[in-house]
């Protein structure tokens, strides 16, 4: 086991943490629910995306084993980059709409924000994170020299199918959700003329 693994599995897990939570947002029905979650995703985001800097500065520094470990995080850089420009604004817009409605505890948690927090932005690029740590820890882990040199083409083919998977999931979870909230803001607009008649 090569010790660079022991800066690697840290900010994995985070992802990882990071990941199935967001995927659990849009099951949430209760206001208070939707916006305890969200904090604990936003601090979850912002740990992982400040360890997935930590690294290549403290290789700068000089620092072998973070050198080794922040070689690993390249894959995983595109898809951070995704989460630090999209995710982490959707989830605190996600946060500030559930708070505006969590004035009680059994508040319910309407279609149009679940289907917010199960936009593809917010799911699919801190699920990716995740999945693109996978190989590094392989080959810091020493399970890397099991696999034959043939293997490097299946394993970006399984990951591409594993990345459109989970994104088809998020999309059809996110329409089905936005459909649902379409009779809410029908019976919106139809309320406004209506109150405004009995004024």
């Amino acid at each position: 086991m090569q010790s660079h693994l022991a800066l690697l599995l840290p900010v994995a897990t985070v992802w990882w943490v990071a990941g199935y939570l967001a995927d659990g947002l849009p099951r949430l029905t209760h206001a208070r629910g939707l916006r305890r979650h969200t904090g604990w995703l936003l601090a979850l985001t912002l740990t992982g995306l400040g360890l997935t800097v930590a690294l290549p500065i403290a290789a700068l520094g000089g620092m072998p084993l973070a050198d080794r470990a922040a070689n690993g995080l390249m894959l995983a850089a595109a898809p951070a980059l995704v989460v630090a420009i999209c995710t982490v604004r959707r989830v605190r817009r996600l946060r500030a709409g559930a708070t505006t409605l969590a004035v009680a505890p059994r508040t319910p948690a309407p279609h149009g924000l679940r289907a917010a927090a199960a936009h593809p932005l917010i799911g699919l690029p801190l699920q990716v994170t995740g999945l693109a740590l996978l190989p590094p820890l392989i080959l810091a882990s020493g399970a890397g020299q099991f696999l034959g040199p043939g293997t490097t083409g299946p394993a970006i083919t399984v990951g591409a199918l594993g990345v459109g998977v989970i994104g088809v999931r998020h999309a059809l979870r996110h329409n089905r959700l936005a459909e649902r909230a379409r009779p809410e803001r029908a019976a919106a607009a139809s309320a406004r003329p209506a109150g405004a008649l009995h004024v």
